[in-house]
């Protein structure tokens, strides 16, 4: 059984400004961790949390899709589970850009309810990196 998370964010900013927040590497370090993210399909990159005594903090990737500045799309893998991201971003008018968050691959309720609590914590972050 696989289970799917689905969120969804509504920012006043423009669709190229989201876009950057998602894909460049200095703006995701303010957001999710540091890392060596390029939006380039196949590229493999990591995200380097702060270890623990339960986990390294490395969260591995790779780059399924790109097609800017309206879907991502990449692999997500720690220790035995491996997840797919897929954003996809929607210009609404107006100044205002939906931007919806899809991962799969969680075996558990528990895995999904903690990646919904820590993404919810990282778009407060988001929000700050579009108004720099």
């Amino acid at each position: 059984m696989s289970l799917t998370l689905s969120l969804d964010f509504q920012y006043t900013t423009s669709i190229e400004k989201a876009w950057s927040a998602l894909t460049d590497s200095s703006k995701l370090a303010k957001w999710i961790t540091e890392n060596d993210f390029k939006p380039v399909v196949g590229q493999h990159f990591q995200f380097r949390h702060q270890p623990s005594e339960y986990w390294d903090g490395i969260v591995d990737g790779e780059v399924l899709i790109v097609e800017a500045p309206n879907r991502l799309s990449y692999s997500w893998a720690t220790g035995d589970e491996k997840h797919t991201v897929t954003w996809t971003l929607q210009d609404l008018g107006d100044g205002k850009v939906n931007l919806h968050l899809e991962q799969t691959g969680f075996s558990n309720a528990y895995g999904l309810e903690g990646a919904k609590y820590g993404w919810s914590e990282w778009f407060g972050k988001f929000e700050t990196v579009l108004e720099q």
